[in-house]
């Protein structure tokens, strides 16, 4: 737990560069369906933003690329959903792309990185995510996993969210490497129970201390 929170924090402040060619803003669930949450909607703003600055230090405007599908209970996909929003933001609606097949992490890290292949017709462009800071570490994972070389940027979330928000990130990063995490969990159990062994037996000089 210490380890993930102190990657969490590093993983804050990873160099911004601004000579991106696309940015990919994760999506989340709509509210009703159809509307861009305050959560979700930190992430567009934030996304914007870095677009604003990098843009104001002389150098061309990325494309966003919206990524999230369409759930059951939705009306419409999270990235188009994310569009109107951009849109309405004044935000030029030829720079958004759309990768509205997605349904975890994973598949919107695997899937705009085709999207974004796609429109740039190789592997070499440069390219940042976006999402709220609690879920940098776990989406920077992701990524790595989908062999798509981008760093994260994250959104301010509200102080009453985030206890419970970086609890679940550390138990989705544990479930990630489950395998690994039970066997040192078992490791470190024998261990104890071997020295609780050697203290019943009177072989204090054996155990560690």
């Amino acid at each position: 737990m210490y380890n993930f929170l102190l990657n969490l924090v590093l993983y804050q402040i990873v160099p911004r560069r601004y000579k991106q060619d696309y940015l990919i803003v994760l999506g989340a669930g709509l509210i009703n369906g159809k509307k861009v949450s305050r959560l979700l909607g930190s992430r567009i703003d934030r996304a914007i933003a870095f677009s604003n600055k990098q843009y104001d230090k002389g150098h061309k405007r990325p494309k966003l690329i919206m990524s999230g599908g369409q759930g059951k209970d939705e009306d419409l996909s999270e990235a188009e959903a994310m569009k109107d929003y951009a849109v309405k933001r004044g935000y030029d609606p030829d720079l958004i792309l759309l990768e509205d097949k997605s349904t975890n992490t994973y598949q919107n890290m695997v899937y705009s990185k085709a999207v974004a292949i796609k429109d740039y017709g190789n592997e070499k462009f440069k390219v940042k995510f976006f999402t709220n800071n609690y879920h940098l570490f776990r989406a920077g994972l992701y990524a790595k996993m989908a062999h798509l070389k981008a760093n994260g940027i994250g959104a301010t979330t509200r102080f009453y969210f985030l206890p419970n928000a970086t609890i679940r990130e550390f138990a989705g990063v544990f479930i990630m490497h489950k395998k690994r995490h039970f066997v040192i969990i078992g490791l470190i159990a024998i261990l104890f129970i071997i020295q609780a062994i050697f203290a019943l037996l009177g072989w204090s000089k054996y155990i560690i201390a």
